[in-house]
């Protein structure tokens, strides 16, 4: 991609790096977590820190467990742990995803600050707990600290099962979940009853619809918020592909895309962590770049919803 201003783009951030046994070895011109103050946001139910920049898994982790693609994957979790990120999120939903988790986790040494998030998925009270049971096995974890109602399927029945739990230590927070706009009604109306500690919807800089009624009301509840569908889906690479970046995105410490869109949604007072998905170090680098430094504020975030507009076109 061409960019101004020398903006790096994934590929040069890798180049920068440098490749290495474990993954990719950061340089200065990039920087460790340690060096530098990782954004973080406030788990409101808590007041549990975690850092604004998490990891999806929807497709990236569903392939087969092979050693190529264990290794692979085990690379790009260590540069994710390596640039201070915490929050990985799947689900049995996806496929192989899980399992693939739990074997790349065994193979990472750098991962003191994982929070573990996934979801249950299915119909009936002992088929949700079969099911989560056997996603904290995959997932080669004592506790999930995360556990969320996918796409809000048979919540009622999961909702009184995953309170037992919080209450008796087995997991440590209740969410819920969905990807899709037509269902924010309803999901509006199980968040102004339902005490949830964290809400999971799509939201980036041409899909707005939360804004309306979700992202405010998870800032008036105190719920924890988690972003899904950040780049739209490879949409907003598309849309951008070979185009320049605006000269003024450095004034909010951005050198490529990515951290254009992904510092978008942080900005947003309401988010607290984004989870976009990857399955290359080169582009996990870039994704873990945007959770340090300057965040745009409201005019500025309008600044660029506006600007995306013109390249939407």
């Amino acid at each position: 991609m061409s960019q101004q201003g020398n903006p790096l783009s994934r590929r040069d951030l890798l180049k920068l790096a440098g490749a290495s046994s474990v993954g990719v070895a950061l340089g200065p011109t990039v920087g460790l977590a340690a060096n530098r103050p990782t954004l973080k946001r406030t788990i409101p139910s808590s007041g549990e820190k975690l850092a604004i920049i998490g990891m999806g898994t929807s497709r990236t982790f569903d392939v087969a467990l092979s050693a190529a693609n264990t290794e692979k994957l085990a690379k790009v979790t260590r540069v994710f742990f390596d640039r201070g990120g915490q929050l990985i999120d799947t689900s049995p939903m996806y496929g192989n995803a899980e399992s693939m988790v739990g074997e790349t986790l065994r193979r990472v040494q750098n991962k003191k600050a994982l929070f573990t998030a996934t979801k249950v998925w299915t119909d009936g009270r002992d088929a949700g707990i079969a099911q989560m049971k056997r996603s904290a096995e995959r997932m080669g974890v004592g506790k999930i600290d995360l556990m969320q109602i996918h796409n809000l399927r048979d919540w009622k029945t999961h909702l009184s099962v995953l309170r037992r739990w919080k209450s008796e230590q087995k997991i440590r927070y209740i969410g819920i979940t969905t990807s899709h706009g037509r269902f924010h009604s309803e999901l509006k109306k199980i968040l102004e009853t339902e005490p949830f500690d964290f809400v999971q919807f799509s939201y980036n800089i041409v899909d707005r619809q939360a804004e309306k009624e979700i992202l405010p009301l998870a800032q008036e509840k105190g719920i924890a918020t988690l972003i899904n569908r950040p780049f739209q889906r490879g949409d907003l690479f598309r849309a951008t592909k070979a185009k320049s970046l605006p000269s003024w995105a450095a004034d909010i410490d951005c050198r490529s895309w990515a951290q254009f869109y992904l510092k978008f949604i942080a900005g947003h007072p309401a988010v607290t962590c984004i989870i976009p998905a990857t399955s290359k170090t080169e582009h996990m680098a870039d994704n873990m770049e945007a959770g340090y430094g300057r965040l745009p504020d409201a005019k500025m975030r309008e600044k660029m919803a506006a600007f995306m507009g013109t390249q939407m076109r």
